[in-house]
């Protein structure tokens, strides 16, 4: 596993459309890997997008709220409720932000070894699939920002 080089604000491939992995191999896995090893090696990240490190593929790992997920080809299939959001991101060193995102998302995806998984997170872990799935499409946390927060006064917990 490598420790890849994360994307930061203003670079362009943030705002790529990333394409369609059409097979699972081990280059894919190795991807893969080396962006959970790059995610662990922030220290404060919970998830990242492929196009984070310079890679337009639809690729998307996460170690948050108890969930280790290497995704391929994730997409949103269902959605319910509102919930206000705190948001920040790696590629965007502290800026925070409050969002409306849904309570509860259902995905679609394919697991490193081509397995269909289809997972429903709530609250904390919602935010979390929306906000990598839209980094997919060239989309940030900002383009969803209802406030600038100063993160000193707020927490974010795991539900």
């Amino acid at each position: 596993m490598a420790v890849r080089n994360i994307r930061y604000q203003g670079d362009p491939l943030l705002r790529k459309k990333c394409k369609e992995v059409k097979c699972i191999d081990d280059r894919i896995r190795q991807i893969l890997g080396d962006m959970m090893e790059t995610l662990h090696q922030t220290g404060n990240g919970a998830a990242l997008a492929a196009n984070q490190v310079g890679i337009l593929k639809r690729l998307v790992v996460i170690d948050y709220c108890g969930h280790t997920l290497k995704l391929v080809n994730p997409e949103i299939i269902g959605r319910s409720g509102v919930q206000e959001c705190v948001e920040g991101c790696l590629s965007f060193p502290n800026r925070f932000v409050k969002t409306i995102r849904p309570e509860q998302v259902t995905i679609q995806a394919l697991d490193e070894n081509g397995g269909e998984l289809i997972l429903t997170g709530e609250g904390e872990m919602a935010k979390c699939f929306c906000h990598e799935l839209e980094h997919l499409d060239g989309e940030i946390f900002l383009d969803k920002a209802i406030a600038e927060i100063d993160m000193s006064k707020e927490t974010s917990d795991c539900e």
